[in-house]
């Protein structure tokens, strides 16, 4: 069995859902896991924030507008009244059920429990769909099997059980669906897995089932070799292994979130990234080591914040970065690159919510400086650390560009740079021109 994901742009009309499908009945027995209709999410979260500011009459209004929405949204994708009746009466209970939490002004979990409507409709509406073409389905419940530990991740082990247990009740059954994102928390409370949760939902999914194949479909043919967004003539990448991803994700590649891949990387299945909006097309597949030593792709990762500690009682002492990283972790900040010299190291982090307090504490042990806006190019391929020549032509590339930091070695399948926010454009063009020859 393949797993599917399609993400809120892939739904995001009725004519792109009536596609999905279509795929979807090309690939054999398959679980397809679906994000809320684009602009769903979005809508969930206004409602909800209506509501903890106490704008009540604000938070009908957008809930009767999405009612709207989506009532234009089945008209147009299916055919029969009756499916349309279903879906309608659907959509205007799990919605009424919003506006009945907007008058109590507060339920338990009220955050979780309102976004998880997207979801859930989403993977209804298709799941109707797929029963008035005729096609051979069943539609799962996420909040049935994916749930969190007491540490707040994933429980793989009763997922595995109990998806493999509803599975084998369906073993005639064609196209499965369920929902990304959703879970329940420790407590069997509503929760979700946060940014990227889709991806990362449809990733355990895989390894609990054993998978021969995870695919995510977005709007983007594959993982492309530099940002499209701000350069020309970038191109997708056709093959990548799991640690080049990995290293892409994290550093800003849009088109995958960090954690989505770890569960089939630690079972070794293979993903595909592909296009909704062109089957056909190759995409990207993540998988084994391929070629060693080569430049795959360059990302970039904004909002960097550098904090430079310079302490004469570093020189020589042992346990002081120890006791600089215990800042950090304390303040359950993760740090992306380090540079250290003989009295001073500066860290970057891409989290700022606890800025204060850490250069408060950091203050203990000498002089802080802040650095804000910047951004962390990475240049990533397997294995860059065997050509010595790759280095020479990334600091080159970048002949033109203030550089605040370097990392190197600390991967090798990467090399970071810290720039100004402001020149992280003329960077990614630079290493395009100078990497690629583009």
């Amino acid at each position: 069995m393949k797993v599917l994901k399609f993400g809120g742009t892939s739904i995001g009309n009725p004519e792109r859902m009536r596609k999905v499908a279509d795929i979807a009945h090309q690939q054999g027995q398959v679980l397809v896991v679906l994000s809320a209709v684009s602009g769903t999410t979005d809508a969930l979260y206004s409602i909800f924030t209506s509501i903890r500011e106490r704008n009540i009459e604000q938070a009908e209004a957008t809930t009767r507008v999405l009612m709207d929405t989506y009532k234009d949204y089945i008209g147009l994708l299916l055919e029969t009244e009756e499916y349309q009746k279903q879906a309608a009466s659907f959509v205007q209970t799990q919605l009424q059920d919003v506006l009945d939490n907007v008058r109590q002004r507060f339920v338990s979990s009220l955050e979780f429990h309102l976004l998880a409507k997207g979801e859930i409709i989403s993977t209804e509406l298709f799941h109707l769909l797929l029963q008035e073409q005729q096609r051979n389905s069943r539609l799962l419940l996420a909040l049935d099997f994916l749930k969190l530990d007491q540490d707040s991740r994933p429980d793989e082990p009763f997922l595995e059980i109990k998806l493999n247990s509803i599975l084998s009740e369906s073993k005639d059954t064609q196209i499965v669906v369920t929902q990304g994102f959703i879970c329940r928390s420790a407590f069997g409370e509503v929760s979700n897995l946060k940014r990227g949760g889709s991806d990362y939902s449809a990733s355990l999914f895989a390894a609990a089932i054993k998978s021969e194949e995870l695919q995510i479909w977005t709007d983007i043919d594959g993982m492309h070799n530099n940002d499209p967004r701000f350069v020309e003539n970038t191109y997708p990448i056709r093959e990548l292994s799991f640690d080049e991803a990995a290293e892409l994700a994290y550093f800003g590649a849009k088109i995958l979130h960090p954690a989505s891949i770890k569960p089939a990387r630690r079972n070794s299945i293979p993903v595909r990234l592909l296009n909704t909006l062109s089957p056909n097309s190759l995409g990207t597949k993540i998988s084994y080591p391929t070629e060693r030593a080569k430049v795959k792709a360059v990302a970039a990762k904004s909002g960097i914040t550098a904090i430079k500690i310079r302490s004469s009682e570093m020189l020589q002492a042992q346990g002081f970065l120890r006791r600089i990283f215990e800042v950090f972790e304390l303040y359950h900040t993760s740090i992306d690159m380090v540079t250290t010299s003989e009295v001073a190291v500066s860290v970057t982090i891409d989290d700022d919510k606890y800025l204060d307090r850490i250069v408060q504490t950091l203050s203990e042990f000498g002089n802080v400086e802040v650095d804000i806006d910047l951004s962390i190019v990475s240049v990533v391929g397997e294995y860059l650390i065997e050509n010595h020549s790759i280095t020479t032509q990334v600091i080159s590339s970048l002949k033109d560009v203030a550089i605040r930091m370097i990392s190197f070695g600390g991967s090798p399948h990467n090399i970071s740079l810290l720039v100004s926010e402001k020149s992280k454009v003329e960077a990614l063009n630079a290493l395009q021109r100078g990497l690629f020859n583009v």
